[in-house]
């Protein structure tokens, strides 16, 4: 088994700031080649993301790795110890050409590497995103060994293959998924049992927990990654198959809140993961100095934490609270949907993606409406000066105290008022009175912002000068908003001040 690296460096486009080795905000998929060397060599990761899922991607990335950075990657070797890892289009939710774009390019790279006198195929792994069924993957494992063994039989005469087979990291996006990990994971293997007459050697479980947040709002985006990394160990001794967990990140607490400030305290939140995916944001918008320091920091802690437990009865309590939680977020959200797009047409683009619904990407949504990314909604509500972090959790809480849930919670999430303080600092209450005459579901938010305040003990505002600049900012943002001039660089501004985009 290879080793399994703690960060995983991401292409997911949260930062305000530019890229400090290129200076440029904006990076393409050419520049990507460019990033993810810089990623290995100069910032420490072991592993770099490859999306393949959403966004435009630059095919011949192993050729143009190998031959430029040639000298480096026969020290480092891909497959070895560095790796370059693909995040693969769902077949099940947008049309298969492109995964077989990503199958053919993943066979064909092997082939030049060893061409190139390397030893090791340099994609092992792939991640299928929105996992949903232990069947979807088994399929795509059978599918990239359909396409490897077709590539032999056209293009090599037939000659046997020898490299045919591609790890699975399946990512499950849903609270609801999440909190029913086990049932997905067990009976995959259950089902590569049957196939292959043995238990995988190892897995990789992603959590994720933008998307979760999105769709179901902080406490249950946080309680379902608990719930999953409790199932993962629990099957690890059950199996006898070794989990490393993935959990998938972004700077600001309702993405994940793992950044280089408070890098002890957010992984502590998610002990028993193995691997954490750092995003644009970390990597560009904090001191370079104290992004080394915090993924050397986690190189160093995140193998050693232990783990997470609980019971079935804690499980099933998560299973209600996040219902109830859920419930309040999500007619808040469905309500501001409009809003919410109005404000996401000004956020900038910092990577070539597609479009996010339609033939080409994944629908995000609540109930009848669309939404935009998780990167963009929360850009959004953060640039109106509401935190979506605060969107239905006073009212989830109120209930939660009074069904004598809240110290349950509380336990659980470990950092619950401190993600709470941190993103009430970029709440501008003049700013959600306002919105609130116009749009009458902010009166509920004001309801959250009062319950927050009340149950936690706790002042949600600006408390240092740049939590002001911010709220200035944002001020500017939403007058802009009403004489309908263009506020895009207003909302780079204050990105840059929260440091994130979203």
């Amino acid at each position: 088994m290879h080793k399994i690296p703690a960060t995983m460096s991401t292409q997911h486009p949260d930062n305000a700031n530019p890229a400090y080795w290129c200076d440029k905000s904006f990076i393409s998929t050419t520049d990507e080649i460019e990033e993810a060397y810089i990623a290995f060599q100069d910032l420490g990761f072991d592993e770099y993301m490859w999306d393949w899922e959403g966004k435009f991607v630059d095919e011949a990335v192993i050729d143009k790795l190998y031959r430029k950075y040639n000298a480096y990657f026969k020290k480092h070797p891909l497959g070895k110890d560095k790796f370059l890892t693909y995040r693969i289009p769902n077949i099940w939710e947008e049309r298969g050409y492109r995964l077989a774009r990503a199958f053919i390019n993943i066979v064909t790279s092997a082939e030049l590497a060893e061409e190139m006198g390397f030893k090791n195929p340099p994609i092992i792994e792939v991640i299928l995103p929105m996992t949903k069924t232990a069947n979807q993957i088994i399929e795509t494992e059978k599918t990239f060994r359909k396409v490897a063994k077709l590539k032999c039989e056209i293009f090599d005469n037939g000659k046997k293959c020898t490299f045919n087979r591609i790890d699975v990291i399946p990512l499950i996006e849903r609270v609801e998924d999440l909190t029913g990990a086990d049932e997905i994971i067990e009976d995959y293997l259950k089902q590569y049992k049957k196939e292959y007459g043995q238990y995988p050697e190892y897995m990789r479980p992603f959590i994720a927990r933008s998307d979760p947040a999105l769709n179901s709002g902080l406490i249950p985006a946080v309680l379902a990654s608990k719930a999953a990394i409790s199932h993962y160990y629990k099957l690890e001794k059950k199996y006898s198959v070794p989990m490393y967990p993935i959990i998938g990140t972004g700077s600001l607490p309702f993405r994940g809140s793992i950044n280089p400030e408070n890098i002890a305290e957010a992984i502590n939140e998610y002990a028993g993961i193995r691997t954490i995916t750092l995003q644009s944001a970390f990597k560009y918008d904090y001191p370079l100095e104290s992004v080394r320091k915090a993924i050397k920091f986690i190189d160093k802690t995140l193998p050693k934490m232990k783990p997470i437990s609980l019971s079935e009865k804690e499980i099933e309590s998560i299973k209600r609270i996040n219902k109830y939680c859920v419930k309040v977020y999500a007619s808040s959200i469905e309500k501001l949907a409009p809003l919410v797009n109005k404000i996401a047409a000004h956020i900038p683009a910092r990577r070539e993606r597609m479009q996010h619904i339609g033939l080409f990407g994944y629908s995000r949504g609540i109930g009848k409406v669309s939404l935009p990314r998780a990167i963009t909604f929360t850009g959004s509500f953060y640039s109106l000066g509401v935190p979506p972090e605060l969107i239905g959790t006073g009212r989830a809480l109120r209930e939660a105290q009074n069904n004598g849930d809240l110290e349950f919670i509380k336990r659980l999430y470990i950092n619950l008022e401190r993600d709470l303080m941190h993103a009430g600092k970029y709440l501008n209450k003049e700013n959600l009175l306002a919105l609130s005459k116009t749009y009458p579901e902010f009166k509920n938010v004001v309801i959250d912002i009062q319950e927050i305040e009340n149950i936690l003990g706790i002042e949600l505002g600006p408390h240092k000068n740049h939590h002001f600049l911010h709220r200035n900012i944002v001020s500017n943002i939403y007058y802009k908003m009403k004489m309908n001039v263009d506020f895009t660089a207003d909302i780079v501004e204050a990105a840059k001040v929260r440091k994130s985009l979203g």
